[in-house]
């Protein structure tokens, strides 16, 4: 007997093959400290490469004693000595900086310290607080986490729209959240993940107090 598929699963199986990140991977150590980054990545390409310290510092014209303070990190060659290394290794340059960790954000909000702002956009009886920030990144996004409190239920604006994506999570009370052309019932526990370009915004308060998280996502200016 054939079973029928409908589109509802075609679609969820179309997500799932497109969700391939693993949220539990680990990356490979790396060093903090970028000369022992780049005197470990030298000494690990030339050992590679069967060759001895005598060897590599004939290719790249320096001494023995200059060449093992970089691979052990003790100096910081210049770009100019990098480039040298990389050349005689046959790499690229960048490579010798593979294994070096940048400094990466975390900002941590305790209970009730979210920063309370006039967010553009915001009209009476919306109370946002923002529950972190970090700047310029290396992942090309901005990510702005908010809590949003409805305390009014004579103030509604389904209208607000700005470039990215956003996601609703429903803490407390009801709202009737309109998305474009369609409205959706938000009760604790409910999200709503969509494109923010499009008119969006409580339409309806059902029950109060209404609170939400919302966290929207864009590009990061260049």
């Amino acid at each position: 007997m054939n079973k029928t598929v409908t589109t509802g699963e075609m679609d969820l199986k179309a997500n799932e093959e497109a969700l391939r990140q693993n949220p539990h991977a680990v990356k490979e150590q790396r060093e903090k400290n970028l000369e022992v980054a780049i005197g470990r990545q030298v000494r690990e390409l030339r050992k590679r490469q069967r060759l001895t310290g005598a060897d590599l510092a004939a290719q790249t014209g320096l001494s023995v004693g200059m060449l093992s303070k970089i691979e052990n990190g003790v100096i910081s060659p210049s770009l100019n000595t990098i480039s040298v290394l990389a050349h005689a290794l046959r790499v690229p340059l960048v490579q010798l900086f593979s294994g070096y960790e940048e400094e990466r954000g975390c900002m941590h909000v305790k209970a009730g310290e979210g920063v309370e702002i006039e967010r553009a956009g915001t009209r009476a009886g919306h109370q946002y607080n923002l529950l972190g920030h970090i700047g310029s990144n290396n992942s090309g996004v901005v990510v702005e986490p908010y809590l949003i409190t409805l305390d009014d239920a004579s103030h509604r604006f389904p209208a607000f729209q700005h470039e990215g994506i956003e996601l609703l999570y429903m803490l407390e009370g009801t709202v009737n959240y309109r998305h474009g052309d369609q409205t959706y019932l938000l009760e604790p526990g409910d999200s709503l993940l969509f494109d923010s370009d499009a008119p969006h915004g409580p339409e309806e308060i059902v029950e109060l107090p209404a609170k939400y998280l919302s966290v929207i996502t864009y590009p990061q200016a260049r």
